[in-house]
């Protein structure tokens, strides 16, 4: 297991989850008020037996809540672990 990395950087973040066969995702659900945004995941379809909880959405929608919301992902440069966290 490799030491998890943070990082903001959106190309990186891309790389990273098509290499490991993340998608971007909501949480179904977690809409505020139909504005469309919902708590983010990278998600993983092909590992996934509930992937009737999560909306694949563009990575443009991503970056966008991303960025509004000041986040950064940790992740395992080698590895599928990932988590949203705070910038901060």
């Amino acid at each position: 297991m490799s030491e998890a990395k943070k990082t903001t950087n959106h190309k990186e973040i891309k790389d990273w989850a098509e290499k490991q066969g993340a998608v971007p995702a909501i949480i179904k659900g977690t809409e505020n008020d139909g504005s469309g945004e919902g708590l983010l995941r990278m998600h993983f379809p092909d590992q996934s037996s509930n992937n009737s909880e999560f909306e694949k959405i563009s990575w443009e929608e991503f970056f966008k809540e991303f960025d509004k919301n000041n986040l950064a992902l940790l992740h395992e440069p080698d590895g599928k672990f990932s988590k949203l966290v705070s910038r901060d």
